[in-house]
Order: C-alpha cells, then structure tokens, then sequence
C-alpha cells in the first residue's frame, strides 16, 4: 500500500508537507495513508470527490498527526451530491465516486489561530472513526449541503470555536455517538441557521464547552446549541439521548439550548426528544425559546444557576419524569432549583421531582442573579399544566403564576420538609386570568398560607388537601 511518504511527504513536523499530499491526491492515491509521524501543513488540503473519485484518510491507528499551521480546515472533502437521502435522487457518478469517505485514526491539531479540522460540503455519508481534533478552531465543520454524516467514538478536545458546527448546512440524517466533546469555547455541537432534519446525538460526553479564561467577558456558549433565527431555517426531527452534558457558568450559557424564530414564530426549530441525559452546571440547564413539539423526559437535571429549565414563545413542550435536584456529593454546596414557563402554549410538566436548595438559596459563590417568585414560575400562558409532581422545599412560593388562561395545576405535592419553613405559598396566583383549575393538590400551609388566588384570576379549586 502507497502512503504519502511515497510522494514527498516527510512527517517530521517541519518541512511544509503540503505539496507533496496534494501531489498524492493528483496522483489517484485515493486513499490518504499517513504513517506514524507528524504532517505539517500550511494550506488547506482539498479533496475533490468527482474529480478524483472515492477518498479516505487514515492515521494508521492514530500513530499520526496533522498540524494545520495555516488558516481554513486541514483537509476540505467536496462532493457533488444535490439531491435527498432517497436513492433515486442520485446521479450514478455521486456512487461511483463520492460516496462513503472515511476519516479515520487520525489527529489534527491546530498552529493557526484560524486552523478548523474538517470542513464537509457537498458529500454523501461522510464517516469519521476514532479522529482527535484538538487545538483548532473548528473540529468537524458542515457547509452548504451533506447527508447520512456519522461521528463515532471521537475526541474533539480544547477548540476556540465548535467542536462540531453545522454552518448554514443543508442536511439530513446526522448521527453523533460515543464521541467526547469538550473545552471549545463557543460550544459543543452547534447548529446555526440552515435546514437540517433527522438529527441524532447520543451516548456522547459533551462538557466545559465555554470560554473559562473570558469570564463575564465571555460569548454565550452551550454543549448543544440549535439555533435557526435566519430566513428560511428549519431544524425538526432529533433526539438527543444517554448523554453527560454539564459544563461551569458561563453568562448566557446553557447546556441545551434551542432558539427557534423570532418571538411569536415557534414553527422553525423542534420536535426533538430529550432524553435519559444528565444534565448540569451551566447559567441555565435547558433553555428552549420560540420552539415548538419538544419532549423532555427521563432527565437528571441539576445545578442551574439562573434556572433548571427556562421554556420561553414556545408550543407543545412537555417535560415528564425529570428529576430537578442536587448533587449529594457537593452537599452543603447547593444552587437554587427553578423552572419557569412564559408566554406559551400547550405545555406541560408532569411527574417530576423539583427540589430546591435546603437553605433557599445559592450556597456557593456564583455572578448569576437568582430571580424568582416560586420554584415553578408559569407567567402568560394558555393551555399549560403542572400536574403529579413532587415540589419541595421552596424558599418563596411552590408554584407561582401569573396571569394565564386554561392553566391547570392538579394532582401536585407541595410541601416544605424544612425544620424552619421558607416557602411562602404552595400556589399564588397572581393578575387577570379565566378557565384556570387549582384542584386535588396537597400541600403544606405556608408561612403566609397554603394559597393566595387572585379573584380576578378566574381559578376554580377544590379537593385540595392540606398536610398536617
């Protein structure tokens, strides 16, 4: 088997080694070998599919290095595919030539501060196995348009930008797995803008994806980020399952975060299942805002510093069978738990356990401000409900609303387990409202009573049960 070596590449880490792999890739040496060593490059690597045909690049059992001393991605793999995922919207060339490149085995590293690993545009099933991108600013960065791309069993590591960056792509079918993800300093994963649908990220390690050296000064990251704010995007159709996502602080952060259009356009980014994930430590734990048909279900969700789950212009989420709590071990270092639902539409919280911190407050240092009238804050909704879940240890009221129509709040325990009580109401409710229901809750009296209900919030109540 050829290797670059057989086309002037040295592999020692100083000779410019560019020339001679783009003269391996002119030669037909469709399949990239690097053997153990360091490949210093200055310019970005091409690798054109229709015109040279099928390509892989391989590490030999990650024994070798790229390092990206210029700016751009190391290598660019460019195909021709314009169609779907649906084999009849191939051109036969695309499977003659373009289908399945594999990048395997390998490390790139950057020496540029704009060096990025990767840069896909235009292929078809696209695989990465067993690559370490660290040092870049980019890891694997997506463009214009792909399908079928697998991430598998990678270590993207200690980026300036994204580890993985769907730029304005084109895309469907996308599967993230077994892959650790952590130290970019403007996020994880990130989808920005573009059109992307069957989306899948699990059993991945996604952590510390934040800039700690900026500080207050730092740009807004999360671990997942799916945002389609620009004309014509649309994201629909992910889950993101089994992982560990947790980070520290960071202003503006979030572990997952979803923006969809501008206030009041919910239809662009959702219907996503997030599930069976821990997740932990940033401003915010989960941040959904203008989006639409989202299942939240089976989640450890903890240590937010700002709020646990944050649902904003949103539609048809439904967060069920979560557990908003603590970490034992950090114990007496606790944050105060929070949700809060606003201005939105069809939701519901179900089956799940919120706790707050035993002292009613943050018990460690943090810049975050805590702003909150109750554990769960419902303000200016329709057609929302809270109902069978356990609400304990409140510092201010269990559940506070304001305003809403068609709110339910049924079937809930609320009860402060404290030695000196904080929680002032079990349920307040606040401003104008109509058709809202308080019914078949138990809970606690309250340091200023069990409930506090506005006349003019059209609640009607019964079969509630106060615990002695």
């Amino acid at each position: 088997m050829r290797t670059v070596r057989d086309f002037g590449a040295t592999g020692d880490g100083v000779v410019d080694d560019t020339e001679a792999i783009r003269h391996a890739i002119g030669q037909s040496a469709n399949e990239l070998v690097f053997p153990p060593g360091d490949y210093r490059i200055t310019e970005s690597i091409d690798v054109p599919l229709q015109e040279h045909g099928r390509a892989g690049i391989t590490g030999s059992h990650s024994t070798a290095k790229i390092v990206m001393a210029g700016s751009g991605p190391a290598f660019r793999i460019i195909g021709s595919h314009e169609g779907t995922a649906d084999p009849g919207s191939f051109d036969e060339s695309v499977w003659r030539k373009e289908r399945f490149t594999l990048v395997s085995g390998i490390e790139i590293e950057g020496a540029h501060p704009e060096a990025d690993g990767i840069e896909v545009n235009g292929a078809m099933q696209t695989t990465f196995e067993a690559v370490l991108l660290r040092n870049l600013r980019h890891g694997i960065h997506l463009v214009n348009r792909a399908r079928n791309v697998t991430v598998n069993h990678c270590h993207i590591y200690d980026n300036s930008g994204v580890g993985i960056y769907l730029d304005h792509v084109n895309l469907h079918q996308m599967i993230i797995s077994a892959s650790h993800i952590s130290y970019c300093k403007r996020s994880g994963v990130k989808i920005f803008n573009g059109q992307v649908r069957n989306f899948q990220v699990t059993g991945n390690d996604i952590e510390y994806n934040y800039d700690q050296e900026a500080g207050e000064d730092a740009s807004p990251s999360a671990e997942i980020w799916i945002e389609t704010t620009g004309e014509n995007a649309t994201i629909r159709e992910g889950t993101i399952c089994g992982n560990t996502i947790q980070s520290r602080y960071s202003p503006g952060g979030a572990n997952i975060y979803f923006k969809g259009g501008l206030p009041g356009d919910n239809t662009k980014a959702g219907m996503f299942a997030i599930t069976g994930n821990l997740i932990g430590s940033q401003e915010t734990n989960v941040r959904l805002e203008s989006c639409q048909s989202i299942t939240l279900t089976g989640n450890m969700i903890y240590s937010g510093h700002k709020r646990n789950l944050h649902i904003k212009d949103s539609r048809g989420i439904i967060a069920s069978a979560n557990n908003f709590d603590h970490n034992p071990g950090y114990l007496p270092k606790e944050l105060a738990t929070g949700i809060r639902i606003e201005n939105s539409t069809d939701c519901i919280l179900s089956a799940c356990t919120v706790r707050d911190a035993y002292a009613g407050d943050h018990t460690v240092e943090t810049p975050a401000r805590l702003e909150r009238e109750g554990l769960i804050e419902i303000r200016d909704c329709e057609r929302t409900a809270v109902n069978g879940c356990q609400i304990l240890d409140a510092a201010q009221d269990g559940i506070y609303v304001a305003g809403g129509r068609a709110v339910t709040l049924a079937g809930n325990t609320i009860l402060d387990s404290r030695q000196q009580p904080m929680m002032r109401h079990a349920i307040a409710w606040h401003g104008a409202g109509s058709a809202n229901v308080v019914q078949s809750n138990t809970t606690n009296a309250g340091t200023a009573g069990a409930m506090a209900l506005a006349n003019e919030a059209g609640v009607t109540q019964g079969n509630n049960i106060l615990a002695q």
